[in-house]
């Protein structure tokens, strides 16, 4: 149909595509493309999806890559974030809309529900993506979706003449329900004396107890003995395998019958014309139901490459408009599949080629992993350039070639009269013909096949001509003299296989900058090689290649060897880093811990100085009401010592400064009783050494049995006073004096003579 055509044309990414684009026609099956399109395929609901698959080719247009790239990246993150989306309803039409487009066709009544779940999924898809672009979350797909009208009134259209079962419903039309009644009417009537026309039969002996009415070509009919069939009056219509039974339709039901099948006929004409009048209705809505076909055809194909890109955990890598190369932890997909069903992980790939270093030789040994690195680098790209997320970091840079050439694998043919090495060499003509700056050359055992010394010259200066093309390429190789030709030329670089020597056994993993030994020898011995073939191998080489070998050993051996130490030296710090971090986070707690402690000792502190303001309140009162007598005026000193010694502490300065300020209030207080006393009643005698005239303040020199906590003293020469807060057991005492404390010797120390030790 021209409008479906046109519609594809209106959606369809264009893809650049040359003749020379890939090399060889083998080349999806030798890299394993054709699999990951069947692995794709598996996951699409409409044929028309997989149509779209199948033409999903390699695109050399930037725009046209980044378009389909972020198309699948927007959906992939749809797929695994947004459960709002459409998830079913993905169903073909396109095949057979085009009916209704001709006078007096329609479409069936299967293809109307069909027609029905796309319509709604279109709907759906419109309204999802209009949600959407408000904040533009997936602007690629949202602008895809744009241009698809919504087909509500096609919907309602088929709901109005469909029922849920897919059937035409009873109310379509009212000649349909009216027919439809009649029909049921006569039913009734033709099931009722059928019924009793049975039991008759049963009760003569024609039919067998159990027997049932049964259908016979569409008319009712009753099973008779064979032998007894002439006597029930009515038309033989079928009989049984075996003969035994007859199917008969009695005389007085054939009429019924007859019009049961008249009304079927009418019942069909009535929707056959219903149907017409419907595709009659859809014709005008043709455009559009086509273009919303298609866009879910297409929403279906991308969401197939968004669930196998979450399978195998590919990512959108940063895409640059010119031939780069910089894959970061890529993971041949069909390789990494194959390990993990053996229990194993793959060994992610780290590749770098750049219009400086854009030629990488490879060398090691023999089941490295060279040809891997080779499939994962095409394939990637290849798979990039399709418009297939890829397997590898999103940190990775990727650039767009204009082809891709490989030379993987043997491309012997009989028919053809092709050896191995001349397969190889007409690999390299196609090569050297076609490569430019805008070329990706894949080649695996670059120079083999033939006798290695004329080989080896021969692919060096293969090599030497693809460099000076500008070509970008990953190459694979045993030859010392292409190992010497990379280390020397600008534009190449030597890449090496690591193995390890003390487990024999290669690491799978791609060292950029020197090459790698094949371990010839090494391996032959773990095969099993007598080591008398071993020992006469060794003497038929030269010293010079056997000087070189060695050495690529020693660098191979050093490179693990400070490899282990990087990452000894990486463990460590993070280690260190871990334990700076809990350390930080562990300061942080003692810092809230001491400021919570802090809190809780001020709050403590302010008590214990309401306690203390009581205590000396209750001493004050107390000597006044005994009126100083000299045991009690003693008790209570005694008294507030002892509870100034409890509440002493070094940081509270606060209180200490009030209970010192309460103590010189109590001093004072209790001087003035001392120069009342005689005007208190019988005059106190002196005892002996005591002078009858009051006293006053007198300091006298501290020792160690004479001072107490809470007496009052002041340094000798010094007129500033102070109370002692602590005894320190050494010889000194703690001062406290305004808002400071200070250790001072005791032998230092004047104490005040009412507060000396009794």
């Amino acid at each position: 149909m021209q409008i479906v055509i046109t519609i594809h044309a209106t959606l369809k990414t264009e893809n650049i595509r040359t003749k020379s684009s890939i090399y060889p026609a083998t080349f999806e099956a030798k890299l394993g493309f054709d699999a990951i399109r069947a692995m794709v395929q598996r996951r699409c609901a409409t044929s028309r999806a997989c149509e779209l698959l199948a033409e999903a080719g390699f695109c050399t247009g930037f725009e046209a890559v980044r378009e389909q790239l972020e198309q699948t990246d927007e959906m992939q993150r749809i797929c695994a974030l947004d459960a709002s989306f459409p998830q079913s309803g993905y169903v073909d039409v396109l095949h057979f809309i085009g009916k209704a487009d001709v006078d007096g066709a329609y479409l069936d009544e299967p293809e109307l529900v069909a027609l029905a779940q796309m319509a709604d999924t279109a709907n759906s898809l419109a309204a999802f993506f209009a949600k959407q672009s408000v904040d533009m979350r997936y602007p690629r797909l949202s602008a895809m979706v744009q241009p698809v009208q919504t087909l509500e009134p096609v919907s309602k259209g088929i709901a109005a003449i469909i029922d849920t079962f897919g059937k035409i419903k009873d109310n379509a039309s009212p000649a349909l329900q009216q027919l439809r009644r009649q029909a049921v009417e006569v039913q009734h009537l033709v099931s009722r004396r059928m019924q009793a026309i049975l039991k008759q039969a049963q009760a003569d002996g024609y039919v067998e107890d159990g027997a049932e009415v049964s259908l016979r070509d569409g008319r009712t009919v009753i099973p008779v003995s064979a032998s007894c069939k002439r006597k029930v009056s009515g038309l033989v219509l079928d009989e049984s395998a075996t003969g035994k039974t007859s199917f008969v339709e009695p005389a007085e039901v054939v009429e019924l019958n007859n019009r049961l099948r008249e009304l079927g006929f009418a019942e069909k004409r009535e929707v056959v014309r219903i149907l017409t009048a419907f595709a009659a209705f859809l014709r005008p809505y043709l455009p559009q139901v086509a273009l919303a076909a298609e866009l879910v055809a297409r929403i279906d194909f991308i969401r197939a490459k968004a669930l196998f890109a979450g399978s195998i955990g590919a990512t959108k890598p940063a895409l640059t408009d010119s031939p780069s190369v910089g894959w970061r932890n890529a993971r041949h997909p069909l390789l990494e599949a194959a390990l993990k069903r053996e229990g194993k992980s793959v060994v992610p790939l780290n590749l770098r080629l750049t219009p400086s270093k854009r030629m990488l030789l490879i060398s090691g040994p023999n089941a490295g992993g060279k040809s891997a690195c080779l499939k994962t680098v095409g394939l990637l790209q290849y798979m990039l350039q399709c418009g297939f997320l890829v397997p590898a970091s999103e940190d990775s840079e990727a650039g767009i070639f204009d082809a891709i050439f490989i030379d993987i694998g043997d491309e012997q043919s009989l028919e053809s009269d092709l050896s191995t090495y001349s397969a190889h060499l007409q690999s390299m003509k196609h090569f050297l013909r076609h490569a430019n700056a805008k070329t990706l050359l894949l080649i695996d055992e670059l120079g083999a096949g033939t006798e290695p010394q004329l080989g080896g010259a021969i692919a060096e200066a293969t090599l030497a001509a693809l460099t000076r093309s500008g070509a970008f390429g990953v190459a694979t190789t045993h030859y010392a003299n292409l190992k010497h030709f990379a280390g020397s030329t600008d534009g190449v670089q030597n890449g090496a296989m690591l193995f390890d020597l003390q487990r024999m056994a290669p690491l799978f993993r791609l060292e950029v900058g020197a090459p790698g030994s094949s371990f010839a020898f090494e391996l032959a011995k773990k095969a099993g090689l007598p080591d008398g073939v071993i020992a006469g191998a060794r003497e038929l080489l030269d010293g010079k290649h056997e000087n070189f070998d060695k050495s690529l050993r020693a660098i191979a051996r050093d490179r693990r060897y400070w490899e282990e130490k990087r990452a000894h030296v990486k463990q460590t710090d993070k280690r260190l880093e871990e334990l700076a971090a809990q350390l930080e986070r562990e300061l942080t707690q003692l810092k809230g811990e001491r400021k919570r402690i802090l809190s809780e000792a001020k709050d403590e502190a302010k008590a214990l100085l309401a306690g203390a303001n009581r205590q000396i309140e209750n001493t004050i009162r107390s000597i006044k009401e005994v009126q100083a007598e000299k045991e009690k005026t003693r008790e209570a000193r005694s008294q507030l010592a002892a509870f100034a010694q409890r509440i002493s502490a070094p940081d509270e300065s606060e209180a200490d400064t009030q209970l010192r300020r309460k103590a010189e209030e109590l001093q004072a207080l209790q001087r003035q009783q001392q120069e009342k006393r005689p005007e208190c009643g019988e005059e106190e005698k002196p005892e002996r050494g005591e002078e009858s005239t009051p006293r006053r303040e007198q300091y006298i020199p501290a020792q160690a049995g004479d001072i107490a906590v809470g007496s009052v003293v002041r340094i000798a020469g010094q007129s500033a006073t102070g109370s002692v807060a602590k005894l320190n057991g050494n010889g000194t005492a703690l001062l406290a004096t305004g808002n400071l404390y200070i250790t001072v010797p005791i032998a230092k120390l004047e104490v005040l003579e009412m507060y000396q030790k009794k």
